[in-house]
């Protein structure tokens, strides 16, 4: 077979070269050569230079700079470049540059075609989770991306919560899902500045991780019924309770009217006898008209003020009401859109799937978990109000049988239970541990087909099961330096977020792709037994010398790298797999 005289035979990035092989592979490079970026092209592209940044990810680079300027630059690596389609990779500062450059329209068509290049792997996971009869198991959370205090050069940072600290900075909400073939992968992230709180943000992480995904459950139509029906009948009561609240304002005010007209009668009535008496020089008695007079004045004055106090009290509480209906008007309305909407949803959901999403406290208010609900979804999460620990606490006494946990940890369930101002009955768990600084609780709360209540400790088991999340960010930061923001354009930011879980995604595929590889029986890398962080940390920055033969591209690493001694075979087709099926010898 002949080579290319241009093919450079040597890398110090050897797995760079199988990951670009791979990109090829699933037609990330041809999307990439399509998007339409507007801006000058001089010795590189500008989709080359995003392209650039991608690998530099993949690459797990703390800082842009690091293409040019780390121990063994990247931009210097044409074995790279090559397996990424690329006669060369441009310095550091052009890429800043273009990245800078990009608009919101612009990086919204990059994302779209890193969402075209996913879609088979998750429609694939989909499947496999349908074909066993699973549910489709989704986790939701916020990752803070924290800048320097006081910095003014990124747009729109704001303080808020971040690790635990008030930080200034960004939030990347985040949607993970449970594969079949994958333990986790990313299905969406979005971009919110720093003081966003985590409860504002449930139905759109919901709907951005249908959209990636595809498919969503058959939404809960009849329990949006029942709470139009009851809302209803509450609006009902409150209409009658209303009117009657108007009534008693008319009368409160027609007795003011009148106390007050009263009043100035019994006034001018006071003031003509003053002058009377003054005139003969009368002396005022205890019994005389005058004082009478005057008595009948201050009767006047105190029954004005009942009935202002009246009006007052009958005003406040007639404008809570008017309020009060003000807001079931705006919640019916509401209700009667979602459901609306939802029926629409159905209608065009012949295939609905089971799925379940699992959130934190930050995201469990009643309206989150009864959004949730309605949507189709088994939902796993913990309050987000303290006090629905209270009142669950208040209802435990001496003779409450707890269910031991372990050495100081103790919990009681219980199913179908009804929470104050919540209409669906959950199932309830509360959970008390002894610690030195007193008994301390937190609270469970599921709705769904699980008979959690009946193992208890499975449930709260798999309810932490959505330290999966937790993992991938700090994965996101460790290994990809998700944290770091390389960029200060707004628009790149979301950009390095969005290629960070893409990146996390892309080096699990192309693994279990290398693991389907013909190898040679002798000497082959294992690549199973490389975690993420090895195969980015180590396998993206070990010398390879390149071979090209009829049998494809074989890395034989360097006798100074970590795999010395171990080779790693690649096929040389760069076809797409839609492509490949028509290109068979």
């Amino acid at each position: 077979m002949s080579t290319d005289k241009a093919f450079s035979d040597y890398t110090q990035h050897a797995l760079l070269v199988a990951w670009g092989t791979f990109a090829a592979h699933i037609g990330l490079l041809q999307q990439f050569q399509e998007l339409a970026l507007k801006q000058k092209v001089y010795k590189h592209t500008p989709q080359a230079k995003v392209l650039e940044f991608l690998v530099a990810i993949l690459a797990g680079l703390p800082h842009l700079q690091d293409i040019s300027r780390a121990s063994h630059p990247l931009d210097k690596d044409r074995a790279v470049a090559e397996a990424w389609g690329q006669e060369r990779w441009a310095d550091y500062s052009a890429v800043s540059r273009t990245l800078k450059g990009l608009s919101w329209e612009e990086v919204n068509q990059i994302v779209q075609a890193l969402e075209t290049v996913s879609r088979p792997f998750l429609e694939a996971e989909v499947a496999q989770i349908r074909q066993k009869g699973e549910r489709i198991c989704m986790d939701g959370d916020l990752a803070g991306l924290s800048v320097s205090d006081g910095s003014s050069t990124f747009p729109n940072a704001a303080y808020g919560h971040m690790d635990a600290e008030i930080r200034l900075g960004y939030q990347a909400a985040l949607v993970s899902m449970r594969g079949s073939t994958f333990s986790r992968l990313w299905l969406s992230v979005t971009h919110h500045p720093g003081d966003i709180v985590a409860c504002s943000l449930a139905e759109a992480l919901v709907l951005a991780a249908e959209e990636r995904l595809g498919v969503r459950p058959q939404r809960r139509t009849d329990l949006v019924r029942q709470r139009i029906e009851a809302l209803e009948q509450a609006m009902a009561i409150t209409a009658q309770r209303l009117e009657a609240q108007e009534k008693a304002v008319e009368e409160a005010q027609r007795q003011v009217a009148a106390a007050k007209e009263q009043l100035q009668t019994r006034q001018q009535h006071l003031a003509e006898l003053e002058q009377h008496y003054q005139a003969k020089g009368l002396p005022e008695r205890p019994h005389s008209r005058l004082a009478q007079a005057r008595k009948g004045v201050e009767v006047a004055e105190k029954r004005l003020h009942r009935w202002e106090q009246k009006l007052s009290l009958a005003q406040r509480r007639l404008e809570k009401t008017r309020q009060r209906h003000t807001r079931q008007q705006e919640e019916l309305a509401a209700l009667h859109r979602r459901l609306e909407r939802f029926e629409q949803d159905n209608a065009t959901n012949p295939d609905p799937v089971q799925a379940e999403f699992r959130l934190d406290a930050g995201f469990g208010t009643y309206e989150n978990l009864m959004l949730l609900i309605e949507m189709g979804y088994e939902v796993y999460t913990k309050p987000y109000s303290h006090r629905v620990v209270d009142h669950l606490v208040r209802q435990t006494d001496e003779q409450t049988e707890w269910e031991q946990m372990g050495e100081h940890v103790e919990i009681v369930a219980w199913k179908g239970k009804k929470l104050k101002g919540f209409p669906y009955p959950v199932d309830v768990a509360l959970k008390r541990f002894h610690t030195n600084k007193g008994i301390q609780h937190s609270v469970f709360l599921h709705f769904g087909s699980d008979p959690v209540t009946e193992d208890v400790p499975g449930w709260i088991a798999h309810y932490n099961g959505r330290q999966s999340i937790e993992a991938g960010i700090k994965e996101s930061k460790q290994v990809f330096h998700l944290h770091r923001l390389k960029v200060r354009s707004e628009p790149a930011i979301f950009l390095q977020e969005a290629f960070v879980i893409f990146a996390a995604n892309f080096i699990r595929w192309a693994l279990h792709w290398l693991t389907h590889l013909p190898q040679p029986d002798e000497q082959a890398l294992d690549v199973r037994r490389l975690g993420i962080k090895r195969l980015v940390q180590v396998g993206a920055h070990v010398s390879a010398h390149i071979s090209l033969s009829s049998e494809g591209k074989l890395l034989r690493f360097t006798e100074w790298s970590a795999f010395a001694g171990k080779v790693l075979r690649l096929p040389l087709s760069t076809a797409p797999p839609s492509q490949q099926k028509t290109c068979k010898n």
